[in-house]
């Protein structure tokens, strides 16, 4: 038997609330792309073994997926496709969690995606890629209650397990389907990778205090402007939210990543795409990925050309369409 994952990016817009003044803490907001995707393959074998492209991480994965569930089969991994790694992609939660259904559907383990995110040790903070995983689309999560409102509660079956409760996975609150003609023009500038890991743990104890109003503000925003145009298919409202909103979370940041944006090649390519008339601009995560958003395809193609002319003059960059994706992460079995 072979089971096949494949899994796509996210873009991520930003947080809610970092500091948890409302007595939640984080909340993100988020959309599955279309591409870039991953793909693995898994099959049995005597031994673990991986093959392709993050071998060394695949490898750490499946061994903490084998070693929770107290399993001596082995498997054969093969890498087909990968997301950027630290780009502001969501390649580690997707590759977590692909690695893990797919171990989970070769040896017949029960369970759904929550309790592979929590065995895998992802959703501390964010849980767009989780959610993109489940299901794709344009999402919003409620983020984590905080120590005083029940944030380290264990439930007893995964307590018993070893691992983190479901209840830290942040729950989706808002699921839409993103309109499908909307495209961003995503550049990924070829400098050094967005935090992850110990920096990016280290970067959030970095921030300062923040206010209350500002969250509140981007809170207003989300719920009054960015939900409802999605729902109407209106794009340049929802562009014109999408930049306030990164303005917003970009100044929470800035004592993190030295500005609003994490790399001078970023902000230059936001001011390019501006420029060259995108709805709405941002940062993915910590970058160093950036996007533009355009009505349609033949807008993005535009907006591509003109920025054409300053990568890869002054800019090195990666720069492609991506669309919505609006369903989950393809799971298959096939006969060796």
């Amino acid at each position: 038997m072979r089971v096949t994952v494949k899994a796509h990016a996210r873009l991520h817009f930003g947080f809610i609330d970092p500091d948890g003044s409302s007595g939640r803490k984080f909340g993100s907001i988020g959309l599955a792309i279309d591409t870039p995707a991953l793909m693995i393959e898994a099959t049995p074998a005597d031994g673990l073994s991986v093959t392709g492209k993050e071998r060394g991480r695949v490898l750490a994965l499946a061994r903490r997926f084998l070693r929770h569930y107290n399993l001596r089969q082995g498997a054969h991994i093969a890498v087909k496709t990968t997301i950027p790694a630290h780009a502001g992609l969501g390649s580690g939660t997707q590759l977590a969690l692909s690695v893990a259904a797919a171990l989970a559907r070769l040896f017949s383990i029960q369970a759904d995606v929550r309790d592979l995110a929590a065995v895998m040790g992802r959703g501390g903070r964010s849980g767009i890629g989780i959610a993109a995983f489940e299901r794709g689309g344009f999402i919003v999560d409620a983020g984590r209650k905080t120590a005083s409102s029940g944030e380290c509660r264990v439930s007893s079956r995964l307590k018993q397990r070893g691992a983190w409760s479901v209840e830290r996975t942040p729950p989706t609150i808002v699921r839409y389907a993103f309109p499908k003609e909307w495209t961003f023009v995503v550049a990924i500038p070829r400098v050094a990778h967005g935090l992850a890991g110990t920096a990016e743990i280290n970067a959030f104890h970095r921030l300062g205090g923040r206010s209350a109003g500002a969250a509140g503000r981007l809170s207003r925003i989300l719920l009054m402007q960015m939900l409802p145009s999605v729902l109407e298919g209106d794009p340049v409202v929802f562009g014109e939210s999408l930049t306030t909103i990164q303005r917003i979370v970009g100044a929470w940041f800035r004592p993190a990543q030295g500005g609003t944006f994490a790399t001078a090649q970023g902000a230059a390519l936001i001011k390019a795409m501006s420029r060259a008339g995108a709805l709405g601009v941002g940062q993915s995560s910590w970058g160093p990925a950036v996007y533009g958003l355009a009505k349609d395809r033949e807008m993005a193609g535009s907006i591509m050309v003109k920025l054409g002319e300053v990568v890869p003059a002054q800019i090195e960059a990666d720069i492609f369409p991506a669309r919505a994706f609006n369903h989950g992460a393809a799971i298959s079995l096939s006969s060796l």
